[in-house]
């Protein structure tokens, strides 16, 4: 069963891995975005981090939705409401429970990441988050958290040869072809912190 105390190291893990790799995230997104994920990504999950250390959430339902909350308030973007509202429907969907079972977690972050798809308009294959969460989240829901970071990683890697449907990206056409998709590849990094964490690597 998983804690909030879990859920807590997952964010930290995720904090500390977007601000490793903030440079990267925006030197994907300068060719088909506004050259700023990385940067938004780090503020974002950098007060993430303060919040969670001021108000030590006790379920892991809260420490998602005040994670989910921060999120929208810091990061500009497209990012900060897509990336609030997947943690904060996930953290909704797992309610006051003082733990919860990885299925449970799985379930939430379907509910999130389906969240997610109906406010970009989104699906898998337009070459955005969705290309690494839907597969993250069918691999956790059959084969476990090292499945959904390998399921993931793959996803962000296939959207290379895609051409962007939405987003700024798509705006770009064809030009949006060659390029991996930042969005994908940050939330392959928040996979790849759960992964960690439930290995205890992280």
């Amino acid at each position: 069963m998983l804690d909030a105390d879990f859920f807590r190291r997952w964010m930290a893990a995720a904090t500390a891995a977007v601000d490793r790799e903030a440079d990267r995230l925006t030197e994907l997104d300068s060719p088909i975005g506004d050259a700023d994920h990385g940067s938004n990504l780090r503020r974002g999950f950098t007060a993430v981090q303060a919040v969670l250390d001021k108000e030590a959430p006790a379920s892991p339902g809260a420490v998602l939705t005040l994670a989910g909350r921060q999120l929208i308030s810091t990061v500009g973007g497209a990012s900060g409401p897509l990336y609030g509202t997947l943690l904060r429907r996930a953290g909704k969907a797992l309610g006051d429970a003082p733990e919860v079972s990885e299925a449970e977690l799985a379930a939430a972050l379907r509910t999130g990441v389906d969240a997610v798809a109906a406010l970009g308009g989104a699906a898998p294959g337009d070459k955005t988050m969705l290309d690494a969460l839907v597969p993250a989240v069918d691999a956790l829901e059959d084969g476990g958290f090292a499945a959904a970071r390998a399921a993931a990683e793959h996803g962000a890697e296939a959207t290379t040869p895609l051409q962007a449907r939405k987003g700024r990206a798509s705006y770009l056409g064809e030009r949006s072809i060659g390029h991996q998709d930042p969005g994908a590849t940050s939330s392959a990094l928040l996979i790849a912190a759960l992964a960690e964490t439930a290995a205890g690597t992280a």
